[in-house]
């Protein structure tokens, strides 16, 4: 009598030139290879990865600045951009392990960057709005690239 169980499916990725099958892992949508994670996630991911470590290394700044006439105010700073921070960084490198739930808060703080970048626009701190934009615009872009998509999607 033949085999009928079912079996998971199967896909087959092409390594110089040799077919290799990389069957999905439980749970996981599509397997969980870094292999099989598309360019540009992995540069959105990325890019949100490194401004949730320079938003962790502004808390810091924020504590080592930190001075009696406003303790309250530098503290409560330094500890809303270290949550933040990490927060984004973790959610980034998720992101990076295709879990499709960090994509959302991911676009979120791009959309807060592209505000922060638009309240810097003019005079003397218009570059620092053009590469606080261009990065937010180039996560998102690679957040919504058609691969970054399909990789993200539960029903893999």
């Amino acid at each position: 009598m033949a085999d009928r169980r079912v079996r998971p499916p199967t896909r087959l990725r092409t390594i110089g030139g040799v077919n290799d099958p990389v069957a999905p892992a439980p749970g996981r949508p599509g397997g969980g290879r870094p292999g099989d994670v598309p360019a540009p996630l992995t540069v959105a991911a990325s890019l949100a990865g490194v401004e949730g470590a320079l938003l962790v290394l502004y808390g810091f700044a924020e504590i080592a600045l930190l001075d009696a006439d406003r303790a309250v105010m530098g503290t409560s700073t330094a500890l809303f951009f270290l949550v933040y921070g990490a927060g984004l960084t973790f959610c980034a490198w998720t992101m990076s392990r295709r879990v499709s739930w960090a994509r959302s808060p991911v676009v979120m703080a791009q959309l807060i960057q592209l505000g922060v970048a638009w309240s810097f626009w003019g005079g003397g701190s218009t570059p620092v709005a053009v590469g606080i934009g261009l990065v937010a615009l180039l996560v998102l872009a690679g957040i919504f690239h058609p691969a970054s998509i399909s990789a993200l999607a539960d029903d893999v």
